[in-house]
């Protein structure tokens, strides 16, 4: 499952007790059995640069998807259009910070705090995910690549991400258990229980009510493809390695035009 921020991430450990025995004693003979856990310094970017506007009182996130367009006075303000979020406040803490808040239904999502080096060369990103059981918190770091409009304030411009220096541990540990004839998934207090047969099927506890369709390529290989409003919006590679060590997941993101792609490696 694609999670809001890069699928690095996730779950609870409690269904390991009811992995097989095969699992445990023979690491890679049901290939994808086990909890696993993400390499920090294994991630790679390839998108577009973030683009953001904020002068006149008014933010403007150009490659947000959809792209989103507010006042930036701290207040809730209504967006449409968006799985996880229906309101976003922008409040300017300083001329180098800015802190947004995403909310659905009146609870908090997300909060990240943007903050631009005196050299204006630098975008450190922190952000809190308070969608799941417990909060998961991410740091990415972006450099800028294009300038923002005469009089803007320092978030303005474009920006490539470089690196995610770090992250909290329940953003990077995910649990999968390999069923006969499919794939389940704990995350956070997220799961899905899915077969390979390319049939859809519903996210429990997921506020984004992504769907998730599986496809298995190889004996070790399973292709997942999620999908929110009735658009796909990632389809995912997870292969796992000849001696079930490690596995490699590739996402491509269709609604960002993204793909990332990251290492994860099998815990004991």
């Amino acid at each position: 499952m694609k999670l809001r921020l890069p699928r690095i991430a996730i779950a609870t450990t409690a269904l390991l007790a009811t992995l097989p025995v095969l699992a445990a004693g023979t690491p890679g003979a049901v290939p994808f059995d086990g909890t696993w856990k993400t390499q920090l310094g294994s991630i790679k970017f390839d998108s577009k640069p973030d683009v953001f506007a904020l002068k006149d009182g008014m933010f403007h996130c150009g490659n947000c998807a959809p792209a989103l367009s507010v006042p930036a006075d701290g207040k809730d303000q209504k967006v449409t259009g968006h799985s996880y979020f229906d309101t976003v406040a922008v409040k300017v803490v300083d001329d180098h910070t800015v802190v947004m808040t995403d909310r659905l239904a009146g609870k908090t999502m997300y909060e990240m705090t943007f903050s631009v080096s005196a050299d204006g060369g630098t975008l450190n990103e922190v952000m809190k995910d308070l969608s799941g059981a417990k909060v998961a918190t991410w740091n990415q770091v972006s450099s800028r690549v294009g300038p923002g409009a005469p009089g803007s304030h320092a978030i303005a411009g474009s920006w490539k991400m470089d690196k995610m220096p770090g992250a909290s541990d329940v953003g990077m540990v995910i649990t999968y258990h390999q069923t006969e004839d499919g794939l389940q998934m704990r995350y956070n207090g997220v799961s899905y229980d899915a077969r390979f047969d390319g049939k859809p099927v519903l996210t429990a506890n997921d506020p984004g009510k992504t769907l998730v369709s599986l496809r298995r390529i190889s004996e070790r290989e399973i292709e997942e493809t999620d999908t929110r409003g009735g658009q796909v919006s990632d389809v995912i590679r997870m292969t796992v390695s000849e001696d079930g060590k490690s596995m490699s997941v590739v996402d491509q993101n269709r609604a960002n035009d993204m793909t990332m792609s990251w290492t994860m490696t099998r815990q004991p």
